[in-house]
This record gives C-alpha cells, structure tokens and sequence, in this order.
C-alpha cells in the first residue's frame, strides 16, 4: 500500500496545483467570484489530504504500526477527496445546487482517515 498511496498523493498533489493554476488563468474571467472561491475551497483540501496520505504511506514504512487503520485512513483520505473535492469542482462549473449534497460525505470521509490516525497513535510504542 506505500507504493500505492505514495503514487496517488504525488499525482493528487500535481493536480491540486495544477487546478489551482488553471483556475487562477483560464477560469477567472468566466465563473463568478462564488464559484472561484469554491474552486480554490477544493485545491485546498485536496491538498491537504494529498500529504496527509504522503503521511500514511510514510507511518506504513513503521512495522511497529499496526497497518489496518493506516490502511482505512489512505483510503478515507482517497475518497474524500474523490466526493468533497470533487463535488465543489463540479459545483463550481455547472452551478448544479444537488453537487453541494455530495460534499459532507467527502468531508466525512476525511474526518475518518483523521480519526483513524488518532486510533493509530494508540499502538505507538
């Protein structure tokens, strides 16, 4: 799972600043300044989560670590970015109000691979 989750955190990260970029050029004179701020509402969160799942991959490299919650914690991290990240680009294009429903279960999904690296705290020696 290291190699894996290393992986999708650096191509996770180079589309957050790729976003990003293409927000602050190609999309500033055509979406609203609501929508811009949604926009850079997901490049950030994508990249937070983009290294928080450079740190799971990392804690995994500790054999003392017990893996299953570092496991669910990359995995959380992948779909919240999927669903919260996401769903706010979507919004920020289309204006469809129902993507905005979508959202919380990203940033549930977040709040998961978070708790599951609190729970992994636990089994530090």
């Amino acid at each position: 799972m290291i190699k894996i989750f290393l992986a999708i955190a650096g191509w996770l990260g180079a589309l957050s600043v790729a976003s990003g970029a293409f927000a602050a050029h190609a999309l500033k004179d055509s979406l609203t300044v609501k929508a811009l701020e949604i926009w850079e509402t997901a490049t950030q969160y994508q990249m937070y989560h983009a290294l928080a799942l450079i740190l799971v991959a990392l804690l995994l490299t500790r054999t003392e670590i017990a893996s299953t919650s570092l496991n669910i914690a990359g995995w959380a991290f992948i779909i919240g970015i999927v669903l919260f990240s996401g769903s706010l680009y979507a919004l920020s294009l289309t204006s469809i109000k129902w993507l905005g429903a979508i959202t919380p279960l990203g940033g549930l999904a977040f709040i998961i691979g978070w708790i599951c690296i609190a729970i992994t705290a636990w089994g530090f020696k």
